[in-house]
């Protein structure tokens, strides 16, 4: 195979990954990362492997739920009222994904997406020759705190799509082993398997971009502001007027690609879904107490290494608006409301998941201008499907035959 020089745009863990492997392959691979790592959801987010997240969100049990997890009545949920311009346009989209149809065609196209996302994990550590503890697959918890929370939310799990992860009801020796973290033991959880967590989701990207350094691809630290497709090619144009010319380019910019999409005349009904989190190097989490859930409250607890991490949170609204300080305070509260200890400064961050309203991503190559390919909008499972994701791209960089349920992610659908 004669060498293709490719431009990655974005060096998230979906576009670390890509280029990693299209170097790997045998491709000529520039990749343009802004270089401030803090900025995206690969920074900050939980580090959860979600093999589990089988059940589609837009659907009617999202809708009915949606009124009281609304932040102003102490739930996750917010709308940047600011920001209504960019997200009342995509709640109408994401309103019509919530019909019964739509919800189970996206439930089948979930389904094939989450095939073993762990396993994909460990085949991408083991070409980056990453440290061994990079990828645990140690399974998470899920806990309630009250007996009838507890109850309800059994039994939702039993009825809910798990994909290729499985669980079982917490025994009480399982409950035990919070009572050394937690001011009150959780009243009943659930414990997964098939699913796993990241060393820490930093650590990963480093590792990934290292790898692909030392294979040979080059790194530009840069603003990209325009993809242009010319005849069998493609050029990236950055902030300061540099141009990079590629045989072909990868859109993976996160919240950000939708610009870099309406260049080249796509018009992708992108947003950015903000979460939240704090970290702590003070904390008294034990090292085998796995990734937790605490579902009635909307927070995820996990120990990296370097120290313990709450996350929460679901803001609509600009990617690059500054944060809410409220949102940091929430998840504050309920960490000590929980009795974990806790720095009283933590490390605060806030970063956009980039997120489509039907709540698959997209992936493919531009009907129009077949020179370039893209990989976004992966919403929640951005990590999850990072590593599955390089693969499927590498699939289409080498010319082989994709399977049929893909052209569900084809940006295309937005028409």
């Amino acid at each position: 195979m004669s060498a293709q020089r490719w431009t990655v745009v974005g060096g998230g863990l979906v576009g670390a990954a890509s280029a990693l492997r299209l170097q790997m392959a045998g491709f000529e691979v520039v990749l343009v990362d802004r270089g401030d790592p803090r900025r995206g959801a690969s920074f900050g987010n939980i580090g959860h492997i979600a093999a589990e997240q089988g059940e589609p969100m837009p659907s009617s049990a999202t809708l009915k739920s949606a009124f009281g997890r609304l932040f102003a009545f102490g739930g996750p949920l917010d709308f940047r009222l600011r920001d209504g311009a960019m997200w009342v346009p995509w709640a109408l989209r994401f309103l019509a994904a919530s019909r019964p149809v739509a919800t189970a065609q996206g439930a089948g196209t979930l389904s094939a997406l989450l095939d073993d996302p762990l396993a994909a994990w460990q085949r991408l550590s083991a070409l980056a020759q990453a440290p061994q503890d990079m990828i645990r697959p140690d399974g998470h918890a899920v806990v309630w705190s009250t007996p009838e929370a507890a109850r309800h939310g059994l039994e939702s799990w039993q009825s809910a799509r798990t994909g290729c992860a499985r669980f079982h009801p917490m025994e009480a020796s399982e409950l035990a082993a919070y009572d050394d973290v937690l001011a009150k033991r959780p009243a009943g959880g659930i414990v997964f398997t098939g699913t796993g967590q990241v060393s820490e989701p930093q650590l990963v990207r480093d590792a990934l971009l290292s790898a692909f350094s030392r294979q040979g691809g080059q790194v530009v630290s840069a603003d990209a502001v325009t993809v242009r497709a010319k005849d069998d090619a493609a050029e990236v144009v950055l902030s300061d007027g540099q141009v990079i010319d590629s045989d072909r380019v990868l859109v993976a910019a996160g919240a950000w690609s939708k610009t870099l999409m309406a260049s080249l005349g796509a018009r992708v009904p992108l947003i950015g879904e903000r979460g939240y989190s704090v970290q702590s190097a003070e904390h008294n989490w034990p090292e085998d107490l796995p990734l937790t859930v605490f579902e009635d409250r909307s927070v995820v607890v996990a120990r990296f290494s370097g120290g313990l991490r709450a996350s929460s949170h679901v803001e609509f609204g600009a990617p690059s608006a500054a944060p809410d300080p409220r949102k940091w305070r929430h998840i504050e509260k309920h960490v000590k409301d929980l009795g974990i200890q806790f720095s009283r400064a933590p490390d605060r961050w806030c970063g956009p998941r980039p997120t489509l309203p039907d709540y698959l991503p997209a992936i493919g190559r531009l009907e129009a201008h077949p020179s370039v390919y893209y990989a976004f909008g992966h919403q929640h499972l951005g990590l999850t499907l990072a590593a599955l994701t390089s693969e499927w791209i590498e699939r289409m960089a080498l010319g082989q035959t994709m399977p049929a349920w893909m052209n569900a992610l084809r940006v295309e659908r937005f028409k």
